[in-house]
């Protein structure tokens, strides 16, 4: 019986929404509602309760369905102290180094700021399973509203100290642009070129890309490759810091 089950629930144009059941107990949770709409449909299919709801950031896009939730379910919702202001509704804040008990699970609070300043991942060790939100996308990252390069590659380093194994689950389906982008920057990387054409036949097919891995993406992400020689020859940064060679990969994809 697997540890966690994770359904994905496509909303608005591009986000995902995570419904989430810890089986033993018959917990259920959701990550970041953009809208009410998919996830109580969903809810009555099954014939199931809501007990928690997870919020990464304070953005809409990962908001919008909060207070219909609770108004319908009663549940508890739990998000970033830094953003509770910005947040209607919490009824639990998390900092860094927090744990939430979901079931017979336990998920560690990340601070991962950079797109947000108060953005949060959880991870569930156990279930090997990681909503990263809008930190860390397949073959990308957030843009950076309300942090630097800095400040985002040291989120994006705190999750690739993570197991390998580690299921990704973020915020959006962004993956075809993503790699897209990714071939343009180092159009001789042929291990990138193989996972690009992989994701073009998964998205004409209609079929989501996510969850990703923490493994395949350090193996293959130009957001995650700071350190890798070809990377940064690429870029003509072989002499800067990891964080330089992270932000001009950044700058890039906004201008691209």
């Amino acid at each position: 019986m697997a540890k966690l089950e994770v359904e994905l629930l496509p909303a608005l144009s591009d986000n995902y929404v995570y419904l989430l059941r810890e089986p033993s107990t018959d917990t259920s949770g959701v990550v970041d509602p953009a809208t009410a709409a998919p996830v109580l449909a969903r809810l009555g299919q099954l014939g199931r309760k809501l007990d928690w709801i997870l919020i990464t950031h304070h953005h809409a896009d990962h908001t919008g369905g909060l207070a219909e939730l609770k108004e319908a379910t009663g549940c508890t919702a739990i998000g970033p102290r830094a953003d509770v202001a910005r947040i209607p509704g919490l009824d639990k804040t998390v900092v860094d180094g927090d744990t939430v008990g979901f079931g017979s699970l336990q998920a560690k609070v990340l601070a991962t700021p950079g797109h947000t300043s108060g953005h949060v991942s959880y991870w569930f060790p156990e279930a090997e399973a990681l909503f990263c939100g809008d930190t860390l996308f397949a073959l990308g990252c957030g843009r950076l509203f309300e942090g630097d390069a800095a400040t985002m590659w040291r989120s994006l380093s705190k999750l690739m100290a993570l197991p390998d194994a580690t299921r990704v689950y973020c915020g959006h389906e962004y993956t075809l642009s993503n790699a897209r982008f990714a071939v343009g920057l180092e159009p001789d990387n042929a291990t990138l070129a193989r996972r690009a054409a992989k994701v073009e036949a998964t998205r004409a097919r209609g079929e989501p890309t996510i969850p990703t891995t923490i493994g395949l993406e350090k193996a293959t992400s130009p957001f995650l490759r700071a350190a890798d020689p070809a990377l940064r020859r690429q870029l003509a940064l072989e002499t800067a810091s990891d964080a330089e060679v992270f932000g001009e990969v950044r700058r890039r994809k906004d201008r691209a």
